[in-house]
């Protein structure tokens, strides 16, 4: 069967990224993974670069500006109905204050709280490389 692949870009927004002790999920507020929790971030447009893409993303979502720091990893992950093609990168705020404009809960995370949500299964496949790299 041949799947649709949507390429994404999710931003992990730490509060220092430095030292990395926290970092931003949301729960989805709308689709069919309503409910789960994600990284947030998009689909890339047309002529974007994944880290303008994530920049964008952010201001349409959350209301914030972020910088776009080193990519973390690239999850490649199959759902029913499409293949998602994941880019994720460490992300700092670097203006303005994260509003849930399309989300229905934010939370910031410590490595003791991941298991504490339930996460969408391709942001699932990113923690243990966010638990190594976090304090």
């Amino acid at each position: 069967m041949n799947r649709k692949t949507v390429n994404v870009v999710a931003a992990v927004i730490c509060d220092d990224y430095n030292k990395k002790t926290k970092i931003f999920a949301t729960q989805r507020g709308y689709g069919d993974y309503k409910d789960g929790w994600e990284f947030p971030g998009g689909k890339i447009e047309e002529g974007e670069t994944p880290q303008e893409a994530l920049a964008r993303e952010i201001r349409e979502e959350l209301g914030a500006e972020i910088e776009v720091h080193d990519l973390i990893d690239v999850i490649d992950y199959d759902y029913e109905t499409f293949h998602l093609h994941m880019n994720c990168y460490w992300a700092t705020l670097s203006g303005g204050e994260l509003k849930l404009l399309e989300h229905e809960a934010a939370r910031w995370l410590g490595r003791a709280d991941f298991e504490s949500v339930d996460w969408l299964p391709a942001d699932l496949e990113l923690l243990p490389k966010l638990s190594a790299a976090m304090q």
